[in-house]
């Protein structure tokens, strides 16, 4: 960037309808002919003042302090000009006077954060879903912490945003917030969108995460078997609550529902589908995507049991349902007493769906996404893990397929 040219001269200017007397001092910023003018909120008398030097005349207490006040007047402007070049923005008149005033134009990390998520929050149920807000509001808590911690201040400039703010961040998350490296992953893709929307605004010169790269762990997610859902679905349980819990595992291992929305299930959003069988018509909580659901014969004979239970008619949901730190203490507890080695959470019972009950028995991954409520295939990939005997069942299929072709070839 060109250096430009800074003028500043301190002038004595008369208020409206004087005649005579003190006149106040006022400081006339010029950039490239450029001029603004700004008070100092001070007067003197026209006597006393040397117009060529632009200060206070004599050797008097008052005049010195006039002057180292002036003085100080000046040595900010430079500054400020001096900030704006390290900056690299534009030098002008008014940006000199904003800095003199406290005028802040700068644009700030969590500010602009924080006007993005009452954005967000306005839009829920419009444009994104509550889900959505939540996870931005969280990335905005960790930012804040995080800055507080790198750089002992409130909030910081976009400007500081670049490689090595992304990279601290990354193993602050990793180690202060002792987050699992998918879960850093996840806050720093919703921080990107943050600086994504500095870039585009050119309140940011080019994107810090373009060299730093984020790339998700595979993680074996647990489900259940088929003789492990047999035994959960036999087992006499010693109280009522496991009970209820196990039947609403059931449902969900059953329907694909994730806790949010079996938490919601409202009674008139089940009815007759498009092939006379009873459907759940809902919109998954986290994404406000359509979720359409047959219900096996399984999830109905739950819903039977259910209905016109004292708890549901109060909150007018189909369940009575706990909270999810209560449903998934009960459920490691339904693990121990079913003989099942496994972190049994009600998230199992989502990918459960996906694979035993759905993609193991041939429904097509095009089918089980529509019913999970996904937009695209690779999220259901990403629940769905073909077993080992679907593999083995389909390459049997192929096998009699060849053989077949074989033996008509010979032919």
């Amino acid at each position: 960037m060109l250096e430009k040219s800074l003028g500043l001269m301190f002038f004595l200017k008369h208020p409206k309808n004087y005649e005579q007397g003190d006149k106040y001092i006022y400081l006339r910023i010029t950039v490239d002919g450029v001029s603004k003018e700004l008070s100092t909120k001070r007067v003197w008398d026209p006597a006393r003042w040397h117009v060529k030097s632009g200060r206070a005349q004599g050797t008097k207490e008052d005049a010195k302090a006039l002057n180292v006040m002036l003085d100080t007047i000046t040595l900010k402007a430079q500054e400020a000009r001096r900030q704006l070049i390290e900056e690299n923005r534009d030098i002008s008149s008014q940006a000199i006077k904003d800095f003199l005033t406290g005028i802040d134009n700068r644009k700030m990390i969590l500010n602009v954060f924080a006007d993005h998520n009452k954005q967000i929050e306005a839009l829920i149920g419009k444009e994104y879903a509550w889900g959505t807000f939540d996870l931005f509001n969280r990335t905005y808590d960790h930012t804040k912490a995080f800055i507080k911690w790198k750089y002992g201040v409130e909030d910081l400039e976009i400007k500081k945003l670049d490689y090595e703010f992304i990279s601290q961040y990354s193993f602050w998350l990793k180690t202060v917030r002792n987050c699992q490296h998918n879960t850093s992953v996840k806050y720093l893709t919703y921080f990107k969108k943050i600086v994504l929307l500095c870039v585009k605004h050119d309140w940011l010169q080019k994107d810090p995460f373009h060299a730093f790269k984020m790339t998700k762990k595979e993680v074996e997610k647990p489900f259940l078997t088929d003789q492990e859902l047999e035994v959960i679905s036999k087992k006499k349980f010693p109280s009522v609550r496991l009970s209820n819990v196990r039947d609403l595992f059931l449902f969900s291992c059953y329907t694909g529902l994730a806790y949010a929305d079996l938490k919601k299930l409202r009674p008139d959003e089940i009815g007759v589908g498009v092939d006379g069988e009873m459907w759940i018509m809902t919109h998954r909580q986290k994404t406000d995507t359509a979720s359409r659901i047959p219900l096996l014969e399984e999830s109905v004979k739950i819903l039977e049991k259910y209905q016109g239970h004292a708890c549901s008619v109060v909150t007018g949901t189909v369940f009575p349902i706990l909270t999810n730190q209560k449903m998934n203490a009960y459920l490691k507890e339904i693990a121990d007493v079913c003989g099942i080695i496994k972190n049994l959470t009600f998230h199992t019972a989502r990918h459960t769906f996906a694979t035993t009950v759905t993609l193991s028995n041939g429904v097509p991954i095009e089918t089980v996404a529509k019913m999970l409520g996904h937009k695209n295939l690779r999220q259901t990939q990403h629940y769905a893990k073909v077993l080992d005997m679907k593999v083995g069942n389909d390459m049997q299929l192929l096998r009699e397929i060849l053989r077949k072709r074989s033996k008509i070839s010979e032919v």
